[in-house]
């Protein structure tokens, strides 16, 4: 039932609703597969097999997969990367606030504030 080539839809996990290929097929329970997720080993409870069947070597490489199934699977492709290039975030820099000086408005003394208000 799930043979080499075979197109499935995954029904559970992060992936799930993808559509992908059977390349590999590792015991009764488990399979590998790969299509527009990376290629992993899979519980084959995890997978709707679909009606269509594709012709493709035992264990072929991703490309040979992305050639044939170009049309039925929407792959995505991935950014090529330097040699020692990581994704970086930019440091927040704090801005320096302007201290304004204001004036000070100097209390009167306790002394005073009794007189004013005896007038």
């Amino acid at each position: 039932m799930y043979d080499v080539g075979k197109l499935c839809v995954k029904i559970a996990g992060k992936d799930a609703g993808k559509t992908v290929v059977i390349v590999d097929k590792v015991d009764s329970n488990f399979v590998i597969i790969d299509g527009p997720i990376k290629r992993k080993r899979c519980n084959v409870k995890h997978l709707e097999p679909l009606g269509e069947i594709i012709k493709i070597k035992k264990g072929a490489s991703s490309e040979e997969v992305k050639g044939l199934v170009e049309g039925k699977i929407k792959i995505r492709e991935k950014k090529p990367r330097k040699a020692g290039e990581k994704p970086r975030k930019q440091r927040k820099v704090k801005e320096k606030k302007e201290v304004k000086k204001e004036k000070k408005v100097k209390e009167k003394p306790k002394k005073e504030k009794k007189k004013e208000k005896e007038k």
